[in-house]
């Protein structure tokens, strides 16, 4: 059983730069396809980015892509989302998920991953 934990979410400004990170246990994070999603109060999950387990495919949703950049750290089993120029419309909580499968249309969208963290928050001040 895969567990997550998100850390890093915080109170920033708009225009600012922020890290937050996804830690795995009970397995190794490589061979899984993770993804980023978040959620705003009252509204549906949003597809951020996804990176397939292969390594060889990283997808970003279209609001985020040229800002946003998501990589691996594979020696500390977690991931990293680096979240640049952040707008107070991402303001939420930003979840990670790993999923068995690949492909964009598989990783975009929640039903495909099995496991989700419980959150860390990111506010954007306007």
């Amino acid at each position: 059983q895969v567990q997550l934990v998100e850390s890093g979410g915080g109170l920033v400004q708009s225009g600012d730069s922020l890290r937050v990170s996804c830690a795995a246990s009970g397995g190794t994070l490589s061979t899984y396809s993770v993804g980023w999603f978040r959620q705003a109060p009252g509204k549906e999950r949003e597809f951020v980015c996804a990176m397939s387990w292969s390594g060889g495919s990283t997808y970003y949703g279209d609001s985020v892509k040229g800002r946003f950049t998501l990589s691996r750290d594979n020696a500390k089993n977690s991931v990293i989302l680096q979240m640049n120029n952040l707008k107070p419309e991402e303001t939420g909580v930003y979840h990670c998920a790993a999923a068995p499968g690949i492909g964009r249309d598989y990783l975009a969208t929640p039903p495909g991953y099995g496991y989700w963290g419980r959150g860390t928050q990111v506010t954007v001040s306007s």
